[in-house]
């Protein structure tokens, strides 16, 4: 605790005040019926190859809405709720998916997949699906979350440099710093699943296989009795392959070599599909990896790239720019997926993250990592849950609670910088979020009934017969409704106008430039240097970068 006062004292109310968050939610686009869509995304939401707010993940008929990076929480639901009310008017009569498990679905091979048009950048997205479908099946890639992204500003990284008494390189430093925070958020990040873990059940039909621990309901539903979230448990992204993945957080170079050996080693399974007949691609390449971004963690470093270059060689050219969280289920009370207390939760407890001591993981630490995780999505709200914390076993809510308790000097630094502050329209907003957010998690850590994986399995048995698909497809119309009832200012309107039309304009671009066969381009795609020059400089075990 020390540790975290001290550093937090070096960094100033300006800092605070301009922690840099966005968000991306995904959500399927589904029919009245509650079937998926088996509509093209539609054309008046622009070209999801080059569109900076609206574009597909794995599926045509799954939307990624998008925000820009905002300074307070209130800022990014503002926008999110603006892309929102956007994509639901050209929606027509379907509704955005409110949960994270999915709607009803088509067998798997008449799940289309996302397409981007005829450049051969859109046509090597659209490539990596079709072997996401062959390595793990197309109904896992339509389980839909929210992607939280978080930086520090610039001047944060001088200021607790000087602190820390570092001499190291500024870049070398914010690395190692972001790494630190990531160590941390593994360690602790059962904590979300508990909070906000809001996936406890899935329709029957979405299930192709026996999952270890799911009770049936009526109406056709599967469920975890005090589970939180089959979507980072027993029903999510599961891999064989990937399970062999030990990746170390200990440094950007110990996490880059454990990603290129996936990416340069064949995997048998995935040599037996190969990569293509002709000219009908199957996959990207035949190795553990296609990219880097197949590699499924609950937190990833992040670094903006350019069009045409690898996320490891963006990072190791110029270092950690932000992190991805990646654990957030949908919130399916919210008509935009997640709520401002919850942004004000993560944004303290990632900052506790990076200013807290985090040594180095081990091999013994990354598996009760992963067991901290199942057990929490499978059993969390079971009051005799204990997780592995170092050699012992601890309670759940015991645990809980000492991380809040850790958390709240970092929560009272956060609400002391803001202040009181106006939301748009003039409504003023509690000067404490940040600890008006603490003090809810206190509270479902000492009743589960309060977590929304319980609010879910409540609402479901209380009006819609235990049907998951029921609660959720009521869920999905309530909140069409209300982003169609509530004004888009026009200003608004018309900026998401213009920047349609300038996504389709630039895919047209793209596409009328675009000469290099497509093999050509996909073997120099997959042949860049991994690991750029700022990154390649002595790994811990003499072994060379990743070319």
């Amino acid at each position: 605790m020390d540790r975290i006062i001290d550093r937090l004292e070096a960094l100033p109310p300006a800092v605070l005040r301009n922690l840099n968050r966005g968000v991306e939610k995904e959500g399927l686009r589904a029919r009245p019926d509650g079937m998926l869509s088996d509509l093209p995304h539609p054309a008046a939401l622009g070209a999801p190859l080059t569109h900076p707010h609206v574009t597909t993940d794995f599926s045509e008929s799954q939307l990624e809405l998008i925000t820009g990076v905002h300074g307070n929480a209130a800022a990014c639901v503002e926008e999110l709720t603006s892309v929102h009310q956007f994509v639901q008017r050209q929606l027509g009569d379907e509704v955005i998916w409110a949960s994270s498990m999915p709607c009803r679905l088509p067998a798997d091979d008449k799940i289309p997949l996302g397409q981007y048009g005829s450049s051969n950048l859109a046509r090597m997205k659209t490539v990596y699906r079709k072997g996401l479908s062959y390595r793990y099946g197309s109904r896992m890639q339509t389980i839909s979350g929210v992607h939280y992204n978080f930086s520090l500003p610039d001047a944060t990284w001088e200021l607790l440099q000087q602190r820390d008494g570092s001499t190291a390189d500024p870049v070398a430093y914010r690395n190692d710093a972001y790494f630190s925070l990531i160590r941390n958020f593994r360690r602790h990040s059962w904590l979300l699943l508990y909070l906000f873990g809001a996936s406890p059940a899935a329709s029957r039909s979405f299930v192709t296989h026996t999952a270890r621990g799911l009770s049936e309901l009526e109406a056709c539903t599967l469920f975890l009795p005090q589970g939180t979230t089959l979507r980072m448990g027993p029903l999510g992204y599961q891999s064989d392959a990937q399970s062999s993945l030990a990746v170390s957080y200990n440094s950007l170079e110990a996490y880059a070599r454990r990603l290129c050996r996936a990416l340069r080693e064949p995997y048998p399974a995935y040599e037996a599909v190969g990569v293509r007949d002709g000219d009908d691609y199957h996959q990207l390449n035949t190795t553990l990896l296609q990219i880097e971004n197949e590699f499924y963690g609950t937190i990833r470093p992040k670094r903006s790239v350019h069009r045409g270059e690898r996320p490891l060689h963006a990072i190791g050219e110029g270092g950690v720019e932000y992190v991805e969280v990646r654990c957030m289920d949908v919130d399916p009370f919210s008509p935009v997926g997640i709520e401002p207390s919850t942004m004000n939760f993560l944004d303290a407890f990632l900052l506790h993250c990076l200013l807290s001591e985090s040594p180095p993981d081990t091999p013994e630490e990354i598996k009760a990592i992963a067991r901290n995780q199942y057990l929490t999505a499978e059993r969390g709200r079971d009051p005799a849950m204990r997780l592995t914390r170092g050699e012992r076993e601890v309670p759940l809510s015991q645990w809980g609670l000492e991380l809040l308790d850790g958390v709240a000097p970092v929560a009272a630094a956060l609400d002391a910088a803001q202040g009181a502050n106006t939301a748009s329209g003039g409504r003023l907003q509690s000067d404490t979020p940040h600890r008006d957010a603490l003090a809810k998690a206190r509270a479902a850590l000492a009743d589960p009934t309060l977590t929304p994986s319980a609010r879910v399995l409540q609402e479901m048995a209380a009006g819609y017969e235990n049907s998951h698909l029921g609660f959720a497809l009521a869920q999905s119309s309530r909140h069409r409704e209300l982003l169609l009832a509530t004004t888009l200012p026009q200003e608004q309107m018309d900026r998401l106008l213009r920047i349609t039309a300038e996504s389709v304009a630039e895919r047209i671009a793209l596409e009328e430039s675009d000469t290099t066969p497509f093999e050509t381009y996909r073997r120099e795609y997959l042949a860049q240097r991994l690991i750029g020059s700022n990154a390649a400089g002595g790994t811990p075990d003499g072994e060379a970068p990743c070319e």
